[in-house]
């Protein structure tokens, strides 16, 4: 286990992108989230977890699809999926989406629609 005051952003960036991935095990935290900043039309593909995802949206509007519920949330909303409920979220915006995606888990575990 790394014991981290501050981790730098860059220690958790995916590639080249803006998303930020913290998977909380390595450093002692029993949560894990992803910190998204989109443009319009992205967003991940229909996937689940076998724990609960909840989302706050820290800047623009994004639908989210929880099973078969479908609800906008803009900055300052929150919005969760319960465990092995396939969900997704796309920005629906005309600016860019800032989103924190927590994870229940110390380990992210995701399963893809397409590869199920």
């Amino acid at each position: 286990m790394t014991t981290t005051l501050a981790i730098p952003a860059e220690a958790i960036r995916v590639g080249q992108s803006r998303t930020l991935r913290f998977e909380g095990e390595p450093y002692g935290s029993t949560v894990s989230f992803f910190l998204v900043t989109s443009d319009p039309g992205q967003g991940p593909g229909l996937h689940r977890h076998p724990y609960d995802e909840t989302w706050s949206v820290l800047e623009g509007e994004a639908t989210i699809v929880v099973g078969d519920q479908t609800v906008v949330a803009r900055a300052g909303d929150t919005a969760v999926a319960p465990a092995n409920v396939w969900h997704r979220f796309t920005n629906t915006g005309t600016g860019t989406l800032r989103i924190v995606c927590i994870h229940a888990s110390p380990v992210m575990i995701q399963e893809w629609a397409d590869e199920a």
